[in-house]
């Protein structure tokens, strides 16, 4: 039966230290009672506190960190089923293999061109998360090393063999790496370096009855960081992913209350991307993948930050005067919504036409043009109020406003309204704004 905060408070020190992050150790207790935080985290409860309440208020997915302080990963400790419960906490990561064939030097600059894997999309930064690195060489240690002092982001030491392995870990043990991966031919031996060396292992099984046995004979030899590791099977795959999570959800089953990660296995790149954005869309916590090119990267991607959004907090961007392209006194002026992925949408396409403007940005509570509209959250009055707030009109000669092509009916009222002289119906869709700004101010 699940503790409440009150009584997990009664079993904490009450000094208020602040050790564990949190201002109270009422706090403190009420995140424990919602699976979000472990009593071990108190690093001064008691012996007797930690027996009275470890097994009742351990979060039933494990959160796992890869990487050393400062560059690390984070995956697991879910709490929910499905998104709209609550949200989803820790997105998925994409881990790209750097093949044991390649030669220091290519290996060294694959792992550089991982580190610059970054795209920005609406207002984040879209990167790769791990570089899962194969050590079964002539060398392990040596290329645990190099992959160590190239990479900007969190290691997955592969293979299968327990000697490269533990060479491999205990050089570079400091960096916290994941070992990937043991299986019922190895797993007491790997579950024996991760307990030594103190990283996580990744642990996979033919089926969800023997991985349940394999991360209990894993937790026996001394392993506590573990992550379920799944073959890219298809349906079954994703059967046997959301089985576990709702077996350590709703059934407290700790044997597979851990995070999972999914090797990607296809014929195909355009296959791989496909199946990565599936996987990391139903509760994989690592996307292992071969393709390191950012067509093949950014399907992936695009899906976990869609994915991981929350539902419950509107995706916006201020409400306020933005100036693309360092504009002047003859720039075009023009409105969109606050909805995040409008503007940028809007912002981006304004640079790509390499036209300086400025955009007027409307509150409209997170809604895009059409439901703003049709959730009566934008009016012409609406507009006129906030561009005239914004104090565009100090900032350009001319009075001529673009709207979006969807809001045609405001063109009028705003003519009447304002200062406004001249209201232009502009693109209904982003992607024609460049050629669109290209004509200005001769519309």
């Amino acid at each position: 039966m699940a503790l409440t905060g009150m009584q997990i408070y009664k079993n904490l020190p009450k000094t208020n230290c602040k050790d564990c992050g949190l201002p109270t150790c009422m706090a403190f207790a009420m995140q424990v009672a919602a699976k979000q935080r472990a009593v071990t985290d108190c690093p001064h409860i008691s012996e007797e506190g930690k027996e009275a309440l470890s097994d009742a208020s351990a979060p039933p997915i494990r959160l796992i960190k890869i990487g050393a302080e400062g560059k690390s990963f984070e995956i697991g400790q879910e709490t929910v089923m499905f998104r709209h419960e609550e949200k989803f906490h820790r997105p998925t990561g994409i881990a790209i293999r750097i093949p044991a064939t390649l030669s220091d030097e290519d290996a060294g600059a694959m792992i550089e061109r991982a580190n610059k894997s970054r795209f920005p999309r609406v207002g984040a930064e879209l990167r790769v998360a791990l570089c899962a690195v194969e050590v079964e060489t002539a060398d392990p240690a040596g290329r645990a090393k190099l992959a160590a002092e190239k990479s900007e982001i969190p290691l997955i030491l592969v293979g299968g063999k327990a000697d490269a392995l533990k060479a491999a870990a205990e050089a570079i043990k400091d960096q916290k790496p994941m070992i990937y991966k043991a299986d019922a031919s190895n797993v007491e031996a790997l579950a024996e370096i991760a307990a030594t060396a103190k990283v996580p292992l990744a642990v996979h099984g033919s089926s969800l009855e023997e991985l349940a046995d394999l991360t209990g004979k894993a937790k026996d030899k001394g392993a506590e960081d573990l992550v379920l590791s799944f073959s890219s099977n298809g349906g079954q795959t994703i059967r046997d992913m959301n089985i576990a999570r709702r077996a350590a959800l709703k059934k407290q089953f700790r044997p597979l209350g851990y995070p999972s990660m999914i090797e990607v296995q296809a014929n195909s790149p355009d296959m791989e991307g496909i199946l990565g954005g599936v996987f990391a869309a139903k509760y994989a916590g690592i996307v292992l993948v071969n393709g390191i090119e950012p067509w093949e990267l950014l399907p992936i991607m695009v899906t976990v930050q869609d994915v991981y959004t929350d539902p419950q907090v509107p995706n916006t961007v201020e409400a306020k005067l933005y100036e693309i392209g360092g504009p002047g006194e003859n720039s075009p002026v023009m409105f969109t919504t606050n909805f995040s992925l409008t503007y940028f949408s809007v912002a981006g396409e304004v640079e790509r036409s390499k036209v300086p403007a400025y955009i007027c940005v409307v509150d409209t509570e997170g809604l895009g043009v059409l439901n703003a509209y049709a959730g009566d959250k934008i009016s012409a009055e609406a507009v006129v109020k906030t561009i005239a707030a914004q104090k565009v009109s100090d900032k350009v000669k001319h009075r001529k406003l673009i709207i979006p092509g969807l809001l045609p009916i405001f063109r009028a009222e705003i003519e009447d309204t304002s200062e406004w002289e001249e209201v232009i119906i502009g693109p209904e869709s982003a992607r024609e704004i460049p050629a669109f700004l290209q004509k200005w101010p001769n519309f």
